[in-house]
């Protein structure tokens, strides 16, 4: 390139720069992210596909701009959900049954689920070799919310073990969701129901051991899903479906990856926690068949949740799935990710 040459590209580069800062250019509206905002019921590994997402950059390459808040509980995520302070809800479903149960007119619909099985661990203050369900009978349990899937799916184990949850144990049920593992610590309880990374974090200080399984022993349950008010759906079909896209990648990834490599990524989401530990935690949920392989919710699915409600005595009437449950994002979703 001769020296003019250079100098009259030089210059046409300067006059690019001159025009762009005097006209504002802006992003395309291709390029431009749309701002949504995702409250979810707890921060947990069992949620190891969401924070893959996030961590990968599936959201920003679907053209959302994802604010993750955590509600630490179905009913604040649902109040937030409904106040509109957030556009998409991660929770139990059966908060969205309420919703609707109480006549709610923009009620939340359920577009996508993610586990499908408890995520959650009973804990010991001994470590129990052989542990059988009928050994809770007389001791002290800190549960769940009334009304909340922790709760109702460990009612439901007790049943299944001819284990009264009214007269056979105490429910201690007035601890907020966050504050379950410290107060076990502090001595209440002679055993916690807990979720990961509580769980572990308290056999490693010495003061819990877990001993079964929730997720494990109440079977396949529709743990936890994603809603939005029918309005927003309405008027945002587009930014439902990219994050379903965005959400499917990341349950394919975590289902074709090895728990070391699945811990690497969602390291940065749990920085209290070791690497190793975290890789420990996703393979106990992946033994365990935690994750789905789509999004798709099942109306025998949805249909086992009310059963749960309904054994508990937390629901009025049976809901419509067809009111409750879109499973179109998901089925375009999975095709789309194939």
């Amino acid at each position: 390139m001769t020296g003019r040459l250079k100098r009259i590209t030089a210059v046409l580069s300067v006059l690019t720069i001159l025009v762009c800062s005097l006209s504002g250019c802006t992003k395309t509206p291709s390029e431009e992210l749309t701002k949504v905002t995702l409250n979810e019921v707890a921060h947990s590994i069992f949620y190891a596909p969401q924070y893959v997402a996030i961590e990968l950059g599936y959201f920003e390459e679907e053209g959302i701009d994802l604010e993750l808040v955590t509600g630490f509980g179905a009913d604040k995520t649902m109040s937030a959900l409904v106040a509109g302070e957030a556009d998409i809800g991660f929770m139990g479903s059966e908060s969205s049954i309420y919703l609707y149960n109480e006549g709610a007119e923009d009620y939340a619909v359920n577009f996508a689920q993610l586990t499908q099985r408890a995520g959650n661990f009973l804990v010991a203050r001994e470590a129990t070799e052989n542990f059988q369900w009928e050994d809770l009978k007389g001791k002290e349990i800190i549960g769940g919310r009334p009304g909340g899937m922790p709760e109702m799916v460990l009612e439901y184990i007790l049943k299944l073990n001819d284990i009264d949850p009214e007269t056979d144990v105490t429910l201690v049920q007035n601890i907020d969701f966050g504050n379950t593992s410290g107060a076990f610590a502090g001595g209440t309880g002679d055993y916690t129901v807990e979720f990961e990374p509580s769980a572990t974090a308290l056999e490693q200080e010495g003061v819990g051991y877990v001993v079964a399984s929730l997720g494990v022993d109440s079977g396949y349950v529709p743990y936890t899903a994603y809603c939005a008010r029918q309005r927003y759906i309405e008027e945002n079909p587009e930014v439902i479906q990219k994050f379903t896209n965005a959400m499917q990648r990341g349950m394919d990834y975590v289902n074709t990856h090895t728990p070391e490599e699945i811990a690497e990524v969602i390291a940065p989401q749990f920085e209290e926690t070791d690497v190793k530990t975290i890789a420990l935690i996703v393979e106990r949920y992946a033994s365990q068949d935690t994750w789905k392989e789509d999004l798709i919710f099942e109306e025998d699915s949805f249909q086992l949740l009310q059963n749960i409600l309904d054994e508990a005595g937390e629901l009025e009437t049976f809901a419509p799935y067809e009111n409750l449950v879109d499973t179109s994002y998901a089925e375009k979703a999975l095709e789309e990710t194939k």
